[in-house]
């Protein structure tokens, strides 16, 4: 477990040093990464560039296949309603969380969806992560 938390804070890590939001997701197939991402909203100017969209992109060019069906997401922050619905249309069953988002409702309806999801205790540098990026911008 401890080697995916440490991957998933490098991706937020190069978000960060990329002046995008720090959040990182990289998604785990049978004990395997087999994706990373960070978010890239600001540089592409879109939207729905999000780790989690990002990384199951990648899955589903690598695979061949919109269905993630065996495999889990990590992710240093909770994920959005939008990021949340691209878990559940992909299939995926778990989602490891680092941060939990304020007043985001997001993980209820995951697991309205069958959607396992659990809170990764104790991750001080992603907090610290977040919290001087959000700092710097207001």
């Amino acid at each position: 477990m401890e080697k995916y938390i440490n991957e998933v804070i490098k991706m937020a890590n190069k978000a960060k040093k990329k002046k995008e939001v720090p959040v990182g997701a990289l998604i785990v197939l049978n004990g395997k990464i087999i994706a990373k991402a960070y978010n890239m909203k600001n540089k592409s100017k879109k939207v729905t560039r999000h780790a989690e969209i990002i990384a199951i992109e990648k899955v589903n060019k690598k695979f061949k296949t919109w269905r993630l069906d065996n495999c889990i997401i990590f992710v240093t922050l909770e994920p959005c309603m939008m990021c949340a619905g691209a878990i559940v249309e992909s299939r995926i069953k778990k989602v490891y969380c680092l941060l939990k988002r304020e007043n985001e409702c997001s993980v209820k309806w995951l697991r309205n969806n069958g959607v396992d999801v659990e809170f990764l205790e104790g991750d001080i540098e992603s907090l610290m992560l977040l919290k001087s990026f959000f700092a710097k911008k207001r």
